[in-house]
C-alpha cells in the first residue's frame, strides 16, 4: 500500500474482538487469567495492552519496519534506545542534536561510563574519524534540530556497520511521510510522537521501530523493565491522529517551502535554514532521500535586530516549545529548547543566541506571511 492508504489500513486498524472499525481503548491495568501458569496473551498493561499494540503495529508499518514500540514520551524512546549501550561503550552523535538528547547523553549516560563524540554527521568523513574500537552506536538527527542539517543516512549507516555499530535515526522532524530511514539501511528509527505523529499538541508519546529481531527483543525487554510505556488513552489519540498524517504533512511541507522562499528574500532576514532551498549544502541529499522537505525551519535576523521583540510581536505564530502541530509555533533555541546546552558549545556548533526556530503549521499561507511581515516591520 502507498503511504496515504497505509495510515488508514496499515497495522491493526480495528478491534478484532468486536469488528469495530476504530480500535477500542482497553483502559485496564491487569487482565483476568483463565488458568494458573497458563500462556495468556495479556497479563499486565505495562507489558501488554491491545490499544498500545495497535498503534505500535501501525507505526511499524509506516516506517516499513517489523517491530514497533510505543513510549510515554520522545525522550523515553531515546532513553530506551540509549539503554542498548553499556558502561565502556562509545557513542557518536550530531553536534546540534535536540537539547534533551544532549542532556541525557552528557549529564546521565556520561556519568554511567558511556562516552560520546559530537560531530557534524552531515560530514561522513567526520563520522569515520570519530570512530573508536568501542563505538557501538551512531545516532543521527536528520534534519537536525535546530539547524536543519541533513545527513546522508545510507552513507552514515555504511560507516557505522563497517565498525559493527548500530545506526539510529531520530526521524522526528521528517516523519515517516517524508523519510523512512530503515529503507536507507538504518537499524533503528525513533521519533517523538508528540510532534507530527500526534499533530495536535494535545498528547505526548515516543516510538521506536526496527526490523532487527535481536534488537527488537532487547527494546521489548527495556520497555517492560523500565516501564515508560504509552497509556491506552494516549495510544488511541496517536492512532486517531495518524490517519490524517499524510494530509497534514503535505500542507506543512507546502507552507514551509513557501515561507522559506519568501523569508530568504526578506531584507531583515540574514539566513534561512531549510533543506528545501536549492543551493544550500543540505538540498541535494535531502532531495534524494526525502519525499518532502518538512515543516521546520530556522532563521537568523540581520545583526542588531531584536529577536525578543520579534517573537513577542507575533499573533498567529505562538511563542511555545514543541513542533509539528497544526498550529504554527516559534521559539528561540538558546533560551528554550536548547538552553540545557552550555552556551560555548551551542555557539561552537552554530546555534547562535539570535537563532529563531519556526514550526510552520497548516494555516492559510498568506496569513502566516502577513503575521511574520508585521513582526519584522515592528523591528
Amino acid at each position: 500500500m502507498d503511504f496515504e492508504t497505509k495510515v488508514i489500513h496499515g497495522g491493526i486498524q480495528n478491534d478484532p474482538a468486536t469488528g469495530a472499525v476504530v480500535p477500542a481503548i482497553y483502559q485496564t491495568s491487569t487482565y483476568r487469567q483463565q488458568e494458573l501458569g497458563g500462556d495468556a496473551p495479556y497479563e499486565y498493561t505495562r507489558g501488554e495492552n491491545p490499544t498500545r499494540f495497535a498503534v505500535e503495529s501501525v507505526m511499524a508499518a509506516l516506517e516499513n519496519g517489523k517491530h514497533g514500540f510505543a513510549f510515554s514520551s520522545g525522550m523515553a524512546a531515546v532513553h530506551a534506545v540509549m539503554t542498548l549501550l553499556h558502561s565502556g561503550d562509545h557513542l557518536i552523535m550530531g553536534n546540534d542534536v535536540y537539547g534533551g538528547t544532549f542532556r541525557l547523553v552528557n549529564s546521565i549516560l556520561n556519568e554511567l561510563g558511556i562516552t560520546y563524540t559530537a560531530v557534524d554527521t552531515a560530514d561522513t568523513d567526520a563520522i569515520e574519524a570519530a570512530m573508536q574500537e568501542n563505538t557501538k552506536m551512531v545516532y543521527l538527527e536528520t534534519p537536525s534540530n535546530p539547524l536543519l542539517h541533513v545527513t546522508d543516512i545510507a552513507a552514515a549507516t555504511k560507516v557505522a556497520h563497517a565498525h559493527n555499530a548500530l545506526a539510529v535515526v531520530d526521524n522526528t522532524f521528517a516523519s515517516p511521510y517524508n523519510q523512512t530511514p530503515l529503507d536507507l539501511g538504518a537499524d533503528i528509527v525513533m521519533a517523538s510522537g508528540t510532534k507530527y505523529l500526534g499533530g495536535h499538541s494535545d498528547t505526548i508519546s515516543g516510538f521506536v521501530v526496527t526490523s532487527d529481531d535481536a534488537v527488537a527483543d532487547q527494546i521489548k525487554l527495556i520497555q517492560l523493565s523500565i516501564g515508560a510505556v504509552l497509556s491506552p488513552q494516549e495510544s488511541f489519540l496517536i492512532q486517531r491522529s495518524l490517519k490524517t498524517l499524510a494530509l497534514r504533512v503535505e500542507r506543512h511541507n507546502e507552507n514551509a517551502m513557501a515561507l522559506a522562499e519568501w523569508l530568504n528574500n526578506h531584507e531583515k532576514v540574514q539566513k534561512v535554514y531549510y533543506p528545501g532551498l536549492p543551493g544550500t549544502p543540505d538540498y541535494e541529499i535531502a532531495k534524494e532521500q526525502m519525499r518532502g522537505f518538512g515543516g521546520m525551519m530556522s532563521i537568523e535576523l540581520q545583526d542588531g535586530l531584536d529577536t525578543k521583540k520579534f517573537v513577542e510581536n507575533l499573533h498567529v505564530f505562538q511563542l511555545a516549545e514543541s513542533l509539528g502541530g497544526v498550529e504554527s509555533l516559534i521559539e528561540v533555541p538558546a533560551v528554550m529548547t536548547h538552553a540545557s546546552i552550555p552556551r560555548e558549545v551551542r555557539l561552537e556548533n552554530g546555534i547562535k543566541d539570535e537563532l529563531v526556530r519556526i514550526s510552520v503549521g497548516i494555516e492559510n499561507i498568506e496569513d502566516l506571511k502577513q503575521d511574520l511581515a508585521q513582526g519584522l516591520d515592528a523591528l
